[in-house]
């Protein structure tokens, strides 16, 4: 299902701007090792391994750590919350993230001088096996700095339309296909993508490096 959005560029702190002037925005980082905390009581050792997500049991398996860098392509596994009552576990794949031209922008209009896109491209995955049907997923793209662009930008392009999961998006290892749009001042690129859209990795997102 295509959301055929064409929303007005909108900035981070001024509605009227397209070049934000916010503070300082964080990358992700290298995700730390597992803790192993064990406990000897008589002949009984018992050993135990968490990682910093706590929605790793309820996942019914194991889920990628906060902080985690990969590479477009690999595979990540996060829990997912849509709305107030759609959650799960899902998988993202990022296939690719591409340079637009500002040319594809056009209907955008003079908002849109000096902005280059991006489009980042995924493949989204049903892993836990909940209802999912109608839910989006949404990633940001980064700078060369490991943080965001500066830039907001919402829609669709010819090049990059958003997609939504179907009504049968309810079984594990159903997939669709997306793609996310994103935008830099010229000159500057889109070099990554994160995933920030969940409580444990609001601060320490999931990121793909191109």
């Amino acid at each position: 299902m295509t959301h055929a959005r064409t929303a007005p560029l909108v900035a981070a702190c001024a509605a009227a701007l397209l070049l934000s002037a916010c503070g300082s925005e964080t990358g992700g980082t290298a995700a730390p090792e597992p803790t192993t905390d064990t406990t000897t009581t008589g002949t009984t050792t018992e050993t135990s391994e968490t990682t910093s997500s706590s929605a790793a049991a309820e996942a019914g398996g194991d889920v990628t750590a906060p902080g985690t860098e990969l590479e477009v392509g690999d595979r990540a596994v996060v829990p997912f919350k849509y709305g107030t009552t759609k959650t799960g576990t899902i998988a993202l794949t990022v296939t690719a993230i591409e340079q637009g031209d500002n040319a594809d922008l056009a209907k955008f209009g003079d908002k849109a001088q000096g902005i280059t896109p991006f489009y980042i491209r995924v493949t989204v995955e049903n892993v836990g096996g909940t209802d999912l049907s109608y839910s989006s997923v949404s990633l940001r793209g980064l700078g060369s700095d490991g943080r965001g662009t500066g830039v907001i930008i919402s829609g669709d392009t010819d090049r990059c339309e958003s997609e939504t999961a179907a009504r049968d998006f309810t079984a594990a290892g159903a997939k669709y296909e997306t793609c996310v749009l994103q935008a830099a001042r010229e000159g500057s690129k889109v070099v990554a993508a994160s995933f920030t859209d969940s409580d444990d990795y609001k601060d320490d997102p999931v990121v793909w490096q191109g």
